[in-house]
């Protein structure tokens, strides 16, 4: 997946209300960006840090740039969490994710009031899919999830075991958004309720998948080799 605009690199100085960021831009003007991440970036958020954004001049946007990676001495990472489900969507087109070849709808309603990141049509069964980026890491090359409480994300484990039980089959696909983990752990300590419901989804037949990302300030690709779950 390549960015719309190239992006250009800037300074951090404050990350808030969730969705907004204060930067400093190489000329050294600060400017409001959008930070689209509604988790804590913990370890990714910190005033100082060098990040990319991506410029807009389209006039219905407020805020004319857009936070996209935080550069870390050894990783980059992905934190615009939105590039997760475009990165995978163009893998499963070109029928890159193993398993998972077939043909592929986005944003199908099933559940209670939701919508499953995407629908893959496989020999006549259906595969749900739901996607989650993974920017946490605590300890070198262990990528953990979540990054904050998310009763939604155990919703949506509870429903993918609903449609294995109806005979589909159902997959919880991590995308790991930073260069430099090899190993996954659920976040057992920040979210102990997603921790179980992920236990139970797995027990119930939820397959679990996990998958890297290699970023450049030009463009995220998908990398098939899977990642180590602990």
């Amino acid at each position: 997946m390549r960015f719309q605009s190239d992006l250009i690199p800037a300074t951090l100085l404050r990350r808030y209300k969730r969705f907004l960021a204060d930067i400093r831009l190489p000329d050294g003007r600060e400017v409001t960006a959008h930070c689209p991440n509604p988790g804590s970036m913990m370890g990714l958020a910190e005033d100082g840090m060098r990040v990319w954004v991506e410029p807009n001049d389209d006039p219905k946007k407020k805020l004319k740039y857009g936070l996209r990676l935080v550069e870390l001495p050894d990783a980059m990472v992905v934190v615009d969490t939105g590039i997760a489900n475009r990165v995978v969507k163009e893998a499963l087109m070109a029928g890159q994710v193993p398993g998972l070849e077939g043909e592929v709808r986005a944003e199908v309603k099933y559940g209670e009031n939701s919508r499953a990141d995407f629908l893959v049509a496989q020999g006549g069964r259906n595969i749900w899919v739901e996607v989650k980026s993974v920017t946490l890491s605590r300890q070198p090359g262990l990528a953990e999830f979540p990054d904050a409480r998310t009763a939604r994300g155990a919703k949506h484990l509870g429903e993918l075991a609903a449609r294995v039980a109806e005979g589909d089959r159902a997959v919880m696909l991590y995308l790991v958004s930073r260069d430099d983990c090899t190993r996954f752990a659920p976040a057992a300590d920040i979210d102990p309720t997603y921790a179980e419901a992920e236990r139970m989804a797995k027990a119930a037949g939820v397959e679990v998948m996990i998958f890297p990302i290699r970023a450049t300030p030009e463009a995220v690709t998908f990398d098939a080799t899977p990642v180590h779950a602990l």
